[in-house]
């Protein structure tokens, strides 16, 4: 098996003794939070980063008011705004953005039949009867909605729910403490891109259901916790924060 998997399985043999058939579960959401831990850093960075922006409204609005007519030199000038105080426009993303390899990682190990030319053992882990490799239409297919896998999945849907509402709710509270710039208004690189995705944050959170209902378990305890974590760790970060910007610290949903 390949590194990563030989990695998981060694931590699914020493989370045995404590959660029996469920290690394996148990281990992917333990890898999940070392990959969030090690992530943090880039998190924290990114939520100063949203907060220095924050910050820079009023020069921005006097930038705007100056260079009405030329958008060109509000552009250059606001630019020059942002690299003076060492403020990127996307540094937001990266948290989600380096968490995506090992997402896929376990989407390919629980998706394969064989890995590296020998059988996947991982594949015979279950949690409470749902094959880790399995998905949500194979649970359907095994005992229908209130089947023991098909609970399973009711239990990570209503997770994801409350996940789901309590960051839209936040959201929308942000959003309309400091509604997000007009197209054109910030003209900076990346800017309209993260203004754009400012509009749709309350309802990114939501579509974590259909990735849940359509990878490999595996791969969707990993999201679910992962999720789960980023509304902790967004709440936290953002607390002192209760603007619109804080809102674009989520804008990765993993």
């Amino acid at each position: 098996m390949s590194v990563f998997a030989n990695l998981v399985a060694d931590l699914a043999d020493l989370l045995e003794p404590l959660f029996r058939a469920g290690a394996m579960a148990a281990a992917i959401v333990l890898v999940t939070a070392c990959v969030r831990l090690l992530v943090h850093p880039l998190s924290r960075a990114a939520a100063r980063g949203q907060k220095a922006r924050a910050k820079l409204s009023p020069q921005i609005a006097a930038l705007r008011a100056k260079h009405a007519k030329n958008p060109e030199k509000f552009q250059r000038a606001l630019l020059e705004l942002h690299r003076k105080e060492q403020v990127s426009p996307l540094a937001g993303c990266l948290p989600g953005l380096v968490q995506l390899p090992v997402f896929f990682l376990l989407y390919h190990l629980f998706s394969s039949t064989r890995i590296g030319g020998e059988a996947n053992e991982l594949l015979d882990h279950e949690l409470f009867t749902a094959p880790l490799g399995g998905r949500w239409a194979d649970a359907l297919g095994d005992g229908g909605l209130l089947g023991a896998p098909g609970l399973v999945y009711l239990a990570l849907f209503a997770l994801v729910t409350a996940v789901a509402t309590f960051n839209y709710r936040r959201t929308k509270r942000q959003l309309a403490a400091n509604p997000p710039a007009a197209p054109g208004d910030e003209q900076a690189p990346g800017a309209g891109a993260m203004a754009a995705m400012t509009r749709v944050m309350p309802f990114l959170s939501f579509m974590t259901l259909f990735t849940v209902a359509v990878v490999p378990l595996a791969a969707a305890l990993y999201v679910v916790t992962s999720t789960t974590w980023s509304a902790v760790e967004r709440a936290f970060l953002y607390r002192d924060m209760p603007t619109g910007s804080g809102a674009m610290g989520a804008a990765a949903v993993l």
